[in-house]
Formats: structure tokens, C-alpha cells, sequence
């Protein structure tokens, strides 16, 4: 026994960098095999010093010393199930002391998945890999390390593969017939009992290999109203086709001169900086963007060319940005007048004005839109206010996220306010390609709503997102809105590129607090939604609604940011 741990630790330590999982919230299947483990640099500077390593699981919100058992193994820089159970499910951490002081090195969220008695795999527990037919690809079995006494075995559909018992599953030429679900299976021998751990994934493969493109900046020239003194920030994304072109370069031109680049202190910034060059990928395309950011607008800067160039491969493409004025939307020429008439007369009070605007913004907005019946759903060919995400893939650990998304936000947004929503579960006959069909559903709606958990992973989940980033960032056809239904400690789960938003804007659920009609929750997610003219009923309240003794029933299977407050 003492042996094998010691080989096995060996293995682990070698790799741990490319396999210990970094995620904040990991799942695992109910009877298999699993280790939690942190990479070795993160406890480097602690080598000089005697110190002591402890596990830890949060237990009735305290933190409880795991000590060995015959299921759970604590070891040096790993935690050990043989085999996970679904009473393993919690928070746990792992702690260095020095005898003096305790130092968190890392913290995760262990969901232990109930394993489907019918299926050789649990479809909430796969990955999705999708491929063109006519090329190469190889499947891998999971990273994990393992002792010498294993052996693999493949299924596909959960029929055992063509006899297959290597680490990685080869596909010379991928054609329609290979799609399916592939479980890779990896029995281990320990103290004389056979472990198990699984790996799945659903290969899908498409009979259009991506057709051939050619660079190329994204939109075309343009013209961009603003105003003297106000602040601007030109995009400029350029499309480098279905793979990362390293000597890709993208950069901005003022009249054929280089910009200064940005400091990121905003005190030292020039007046017109450029911003350093971020690549990204959205679904299978590779784009880089990089931002070009006037602090105040000068008459000067109406008579300048802006250029955006982008070369590769010998090839340069230029998209060319103008400045010119423009009237401002929100407020009316004889509204504006007046208010600078009552600011020279009466400064103290237009200084109060000013403040209560600042502070109340969101009511003057409302109450405006209100008072001129502004409605800027007309003529645009959108059919829905806004398409609806949340976490529907996997098991939530709660139905209240749920009922929030499928019940409570439509029929507040819906009959109070009269705003139109598309949720897929609800409003989409099954059947149909899924992809597709959200893809479409996005490019219909005027604003993306991302109901944000911490257990917002899924591939679906994910594909939203990142569709609705790409209609943000690229089309500039929709806006994202965040509502964060609990509280997020740390948002590096969400794709990168959701940090090249103009404006991140996240409105937080408070449970009661939000529940009434004329909450503050509401108000600000009225405000990030288009204005529409509409017959309000403010002195309703959830509780006061007609919902059912069961609550919400939905239709399928389920399972920094500047915040709004």
C-alpha cells in the first residue's frame, strides 16, 4: 500500500501543473475514482520553511479537518476518493501552516454527479467536440495519472469501439458516421478492488469543412456621432479565419501617425491612446481587436482619419473611422436649454439638479421614457426584447434558480412591463438543431440575459454567451445584460473576451429584497432593456401572485464587473 501511494504520487507531481484542476467548481460521477490537487509552484515559496499541509470540507459553514478513511485519503498536495460519493459533494480547501500562519492556497467546489443506472455515461458529466469532416482528429481519455494497474477500454454510444484500449482514440479521416458519444473507461486496481473513472465526449461532425477566407476587418468604414468633450472608444476587430495567425497585426493610424500607447493609469493617459492588441476566439473563428481611446473629444478630432490596419500574410486591409456631431437622443434641444438657463441663475440648485440625476439616474430615465412614451422597438426587425440564459445542462444544486428563470423573470417582465421574451425551453418545439436554433434566437433578440451562478458551465450555457458576445463585440447587434442570482466571488469561469465590453453591467438579485414590483432590482433591469411604452403596475409583488402551491414547473430536464445595485 505504502508503495503504490508513494508511485502514485510520484506520477501525480510530475504533472501537476497540466492536471490539477484550477477550476473553482469541478463535477465528477458518484462511484469513481477522483483526486482534488493543486500544482506544485503554488507551494514553492513555502519550501524554505517547516510548514504543514491540511484538507479541509466546510460543514455547517465551518471548516472541518478531513482526517484519512477508507474512502478519503488526504495527501501531501492531493485528496484522494476511492471512490467519490454523492455525500462528498462541498467546499473544500486546502491550507498551509507554518505553526504561526494559516494561508489558503487554493478553494473548490466538489459537485458529485448521481450516476444514470440505464447509460454508460451521465449526459450532464461530457464535453462537446465538434469537427469538419474529411480531416484528422484524435479523442484523448482524461489526463488523469494513473498506477501501472489500469487498463482502457472505448465505447461508442455505449457500445464497446472496435475493441480500442490505447489513451487516445484516432480518426484518420473523419466522416458524418464517426458523430456520437465516445466514454473512454479506466479501470484501476487498489487494495485489491477495481475503481473505475470515466471520460465522455460527444463528437459532433459537420458535413461542410469551413470554407476558405481570406483576412479581414470587420464592418467597413464608418462615421460615429458624438459630441465635444465627451469620451469615445473605437473597435476595431479583424477576422483571421478558423485558425490563430501568429504574425497577425492589428493597429491604429491618426492621419498616418502612431498613437501613444495606453498606460492603464488613468491620471497619466494622453488624450488619445491606443490599447494593447487582444486575440480571441468565439466558436471556431480566431478575430484580434484592439481599442483606440479618445478622453475627450476636440474640435480637431472632427477633422481627423482614424485608420485601423490589419496585415498578415503580405496582406493589409484598412478600415477608416470619421468624428462628426450629433445631436444627444436622450434629452430634447428645448429641455437642454432650459436646464443651462437655470444653471447660470441658480447654480446652487442646478448643482442639487445634477446630483439627484447622478444618484436617481435610473428613475429619471424610466420616468422620462414614461413621460415621452419612447419606444425603441419600432422598425428595427427584432421579434423578441430579449433571449434568456441560464444554467439548464447540469444538475443546479437548487430549483429557485430555475424558477427565477423559467417563471418569475418572464412574468414580471412579460405582464407587468410588456416585454417579449424568447426562452428556449418554453417558447422552442424539441427536435430542431439546437445550435442553430439559438443562434437564431439571439440574432432576433434585442438584449442577451445571462442569469449568472456560480454553476453557470455548460456547453450550452457557454455557446450562448459566447453567441451573444459575438453579436456585442463583432455585429454590435446586441447588448448583454448580467443578472447575477448569487453571489460570484470570482468570474474567471466567463469567457475572457466578455472584458472587451464598452460598459460590464451586472444587476444582483437580493431574493426578498428584489421581489416587489417597484424594487430596485426591476428598475435597473428596465433600464438596461429597450425603452418600450408600456401600462405599469408597481404595487404588485411576487408573493402576491398567482405561482401555484408547487412553484414553477418547467419544460425540460435541468438540472471586475460595475454592478447596478
Amino acid at each position: 500500500m505504502t508503495m503504490m501511494l508513494v508511485f502514485f504520487m510520484f506520477v501525480t507531481e510530475s504533472a501537476t501543473e497540466k492536471l490539477c484542476p484550477l477550476r473553482a467548481s469541478i463535477d465528477v460521477l458518484e462511484g469513481e475514482y477522483f483526486f482534488l490537487c493543486y500544482p506544485e509552484s503554488r507551494q514553492e515559496h513555502f519550501q524554505e520553511e517547516a510548514y504543514t499541509i491540511n484538507w479541509y470540507k466546510e460543514n455547517a459553514g465551518k471548516q472541518q479537518l478531513i482526517k484519512e478513511t477508507r474512502g478519503i485519503v488526504p495527501q501531501k498536495n492531493s485528496l484522494e476518493f476511492w471512490p467519490a460519493e454523492l455525500s462528498d459533494s462541498g467546499n473544500y480547501s486546502v491550507i498551509h501552516s507554518n505553526g504561526k500562519q494559516n494561508f489558503t492556497i487554493q478553494k473548490w467546489t466538489l459537485n458529485v454527479l448521481e450516476r444514470n443506472k440505464s447509460s454508460c455515461f451521465n449526459k450532464n458529466h461530457l464535453t462537446t467536440e465538434i469537427k469538419n469532416a474529411g480531416t484528422g482528429h484524435s479523442l484523448k481519455c482524461s489526463d488523469l495519472s494513473i498506477n501501472e494497474n489500469y487498463s482502457i477500454t472505448w465505447y461508442k454510444d455505449c457500445k464497446n469501439y472496435e475493441n480500442e484500449t490505447g489513451r487516445e482514440l484516432d480518426f484518420k479521416t473523419l466522416t458524418m458516421q464517426h458523430s456520437g458519444i465516445y466514454t473512454c473507461k479506466i479501470l484501476i486496481s487498489h487494495e485489491g478492488k477495481i475503481y473505475q473513472s470515466t471520460n465522455t465526449i460527444k463528437l459532433v461532425v459537420e458535413e461542410d469543412a469551413p470554407e476558405a477566407v481570406t483576412l479581414e476587418i470587420v464592418g467597413h468604414n464608418e462615421e460615429i456621432e458624438t459630441e465635444i468633450g465627451k469620451e469615445e472608444i473605437l473597435n476595431c476587430t479583424g477576422f483571421l479565419g478558423y485558425y490563430m495567425q501568429e504574425d497577425a497585426s492589428l493597429y491604429w493610424l491618426i492621419n498616418q501617425t502612431f498613437p501613444e500607447k495606453c498606460s492603464g493609469i488613468p491620471e497619466n493617459e494622453p488624450s488619445i491612446c491606443e490599447e494593447e492588441l487582444k486575440k480571441l476566439q468565439l466558436g471556431n473563428k480566431f478575430y484580434v481587436t484592439r481599442l483606440l481611446r479618445i478622453k475627450k473629444v476636440t474640435e480637431e478630432d472632427m477633422h481627423h482619419n482614424f485608420t485601423c490596419m490589419l496585415q498578415a500574410d503580405e496582406r493589409t486591409q484598412i478600415k477608416i473611422v470619421k468624428l462628426k456631431k450629433g445631436n444627444t437622443r436622450d434629452l430634447p434641444v428645448h429641455i437642454f436649454t432650459t436646464g443651462m438657463v437655470l444653471a447660470v441663475l441658480l447654480p446652487c440648485v442646478a448643482v442639487a439638479v445634477v446630483l439627484v440625476c447622478v444618484m436617481f439616474r435610473v428613475e429619471v430615465v424610466l420616468f422620462y421614457r414614461n413621460i415621452c412614451r419612447r419606444d425603441d422597438t419600432v422598425g428595427d426587425g427584432k421579434e423578441y426584447d430579449a433571449f434568456v440564459s441560464y444554467l439548464k445542462d447540469c444538475i443546479s444544486p437548487t430549483e429557485e434558480e430555475r424558477e427565477f428563470a423559467l417563471k418569475i423573470l418572464p412574468m414580471i417582465l412579460e405582464e407587468n412591463f410588456g416585454y417579449k421574451l424568447c426562452i428556449f425551453e418554453r417558447d422552442v418545439s424539441p427536435g430542431g438543431a439546437v445550435v442553430d436554433d439559438i443562434h437564431s434566437l439571439i440574432d432576433r433578440s434585442r438584449r442577451l440575459i445571462v442569469i449568472l451562478s456560480q454553476n453557470y458551465v455548460s456547453n450550452r450555457a457557454i455557446y450562448e454567451l459566447e453567441s451573444g458576445l459575438h453579436k456585442a463585440l463583432v455585429e454590435r447587434k446586441t447588448k448583454i445584460i448580467l443578472i447575477e442570482y448569487m453571489p460570484i466571488s470570482d468570474y474567471n469561469f466567463l469567457p475572457e473576451s466578455l472584458s472587451l465590453l464598452p460598459s460590464k453591467r451586472v444587476v444582483k438579485w437580493k431574493k426578498d429584497k428584489s421581489l416587489p414590483l417597484n424594487s430596485r432590482f426591476w428598475k435597473n433591469l428596465r433600464y438596461l432593456m429597450p425603452a418600450k411604452p408600456t401600462k405599469i403596475n408597481t404595487k404588485g409583488h411576487y408573493s402576491n401572485l398567482d405561482l401555484g402551491s408547487e412553484g414553477a414547473q418547467p419544460q425540460s430536464e435541468g438540472c471586475g464587473f460595475n454592478a447596478i445595485v
